[in-house]
């Protein structure tokens, strides 16, 4: 009876360390809460945190918004507003912490503004934030433009608050390409050269691969195939940000996403016993989040797990092959 009673007592306080709550403000998060999200303005939320307590801070902010960059006044406009938002997440960041902002480019006319330029003004020069990495995630696949070569990437701006920030490499080196690799001169002359743990990642990350398009000559499916793939339009892989979690957190540290969607950043911080806070004004991603979260926390979520190789086609794919047309 004592040992049943005992057995309860351990199952409840480990689901209690388990937790996935939704909050209004900040200071709801207690101790025992793992993943907290909060449907609401991110300005208005970030009000009600009084100190710093994020180690990293990463996203995806909303950068193809419609009608908001139609005219140059209202694309300024929502960059005034990215910078407000971007002074708040500097305060609450702690002094080794990270700020990681995944963008792409604006396209208007057909003329190209890499929106990594406008940030990188406000992180460096108006915020005073340091630029470690400026990290290209390379896709092989997309939307397909006739005046121009198609784009195939977007970029992580990777700023730190001081000097003194959290890297932990070992965490994220991948396999090299010849781990037979020896010096040729010098004093280490026929020593393997490569590390045994590994080679650093670089700043050029392949990491989507074939399976998160499905076939891609079949439009109306595209992404529907991907093990992650949920109803948000603009959802990046969990490996993406997963890299960015073990190497710029410790275990215990707060990963911060001021615009959450589906919850990528928190399933990515909660698989690897990190704690998340994310915000979004839609309550259909708040909802999707937080079972996303649930399920990494019962290590029952599906995706695709970090450092998957990149699938290489043998040829014999449908897609593949010349189709009948091309060879009349």
């Amino acid at each position: 009876m004592v040992a049943s009673l005992l057995e309860q007592h351990f199952e409840q306080k480990a689901q209690s360390h388990n937790e996935v709550i939704r909050i209004k403000s900040f200071q709801e998060i207690t101790p025992d809460v793992n993943v907290a999200l909060a449907k609401m303005d991110i300005l208005k939320f970030l009000k009600t945190v009084d100190q710093p307590f994020a180690t990293l801070i990463v996203s995806s902010p909303p950068y193809n918004i419609g009608k908001i960059y139609e005219k140059k006044a209202e694309f300024e406009e929502y960059l005034r507003w990215q910078e407000a938002v971007l002074r708040e997440c500097v305060r609450v960041l702690k002094p080794h912490g990270s700020i990681c902002w995944e963008v792409g480019n604006y396209v208007e006319g057909g003329e190209v503004f890499p929106l990594d330029i406008f940030f990188y003004r406000i992180l460096k020069e108006r915020l005073g934030l340091k630029l470690r990495n400026r990290i290209i995630w390379r896709f092989g696949h997309g939307l397909h433009v006739s005046k121009r070569f198609s784009g195939r990437y977007e970029t992580i701006l990777w700023f730190t608050k001081t000097d003194n920030y959290v890297f932990n490499l070992d965490a994220v080196r991948v396999k090299p390409k010849y781990p037979g690799k020896r010096y040729y001169k010098g004093p280490n002359h026929g020593k393997p050269s490569c590390n045994r743990i590994g080679k650093n990642p670089s700043d050029v990350w392949e990491i989507v691969l074939e399976d998160w398009e499905a076939e891609v000559w079949d439009i109306p499916n595209v992404k529907s195939n991907h093990p992650e793939k949920t109803i948000h339009p603009c959802q990046f892989p969990i490996e993406l940000v997963e890299r960015l979690v073990l190497a710029l957190t410790n275990e215990g540290d707060y990963v911060f996403d001021p615009f959450v969607g589906v919850g990528s950043a928190l399933a990515a911080a909660a698989l690897h016993n990190r704690r998340g806070v994310g915000v979004d004004k839609e309550l259909q991603y708040i909802k999707i989040a937080k079972e996303r979260a649930k399920s990494a926390l019962k290590g029952e979520l599906k995706r695709r797990r970090l450092g998957t190789p990149v699938y290489v086609p043998t040829g014999n794919e449908k897609v593949a092959q010349i189709p009948d047309e091309w060879k009349q």
